[in-house]
């Protein structure tokens, strides 16, 4: 699926308001109603619209310590790393989970209660699969957390080549 212009617009409100109305967002598109409607079911039944949330404030509901954790793995056989994936995805604690390309192998960002939670939960990810290396990193202040994606980057970098072209040619 492509996505245009109006797309992008739509995409950017919503990032912003999930709780807009599809009249607000049309408004705001130069759309009617109906049309917004069916762009924005068309991007989530493609899977661009991935889900709708309301993004909380972890202290403000008991969980104050965020912690970055790097794994090193030992063992890469395809079994395992598979098992060691599928625990890692159920542990609630976990709310970011990505494989890396590099000397490491995993990178988790864990939120949880205090440290003594968070000493808990590294002991019972330490008795998944023998692991090389684990470092966690305490955040102290986040400086910047985002959720929208920058939907002009592409467009903005299109029209840079295209720019680059002319001046060449």
């Amino acid at each position: 699926m492509k996505v245009d212009a109006v797309d992008r617009k739509i995409l950017k409100i919503l990032q912003q308001d999930a709780t807009a109305t599809v009249a607000e967002i049309g408004r705001a598109v130069g759309l009617s109603a109906t049309p917004c409607w069916k762009r924005i079911q068309r991007m989530e039944a493609c899977g661009v619209i991935r889900k709708r949330v309301a993004i909380l404030a972890p202290e403000k509901v008991g969980l104050g310590v965020a912690v970055q954790v790097i794994i090193q793995t030992g063992d890469h056989a395809p079994q395992t790393i598979e098992v060691f994936i599928e625990a890692v995805c159920a542990m609630p604690e976990v709310v970011e989970f990505h494989r890396l390309a590099g000397d490491m192998d995993f990178f988790l960002r864990v939120v949880t209660i205090d440290v003594r939670h968070y000493e808990a939960f590294y002991r019972r990810l330490t008795a998944l699969m023998p692991l090389t290396r684990v470092s966690s990193y305490f955040e102290l202040q986040q400086l910047k957390s985002e959720t929208a994606l920058p939907l002009g980057l592409a467009q903005e970098i299109a029209t840079q080549t295209e720019v680059a072209a002319e001046q060449q040619g």
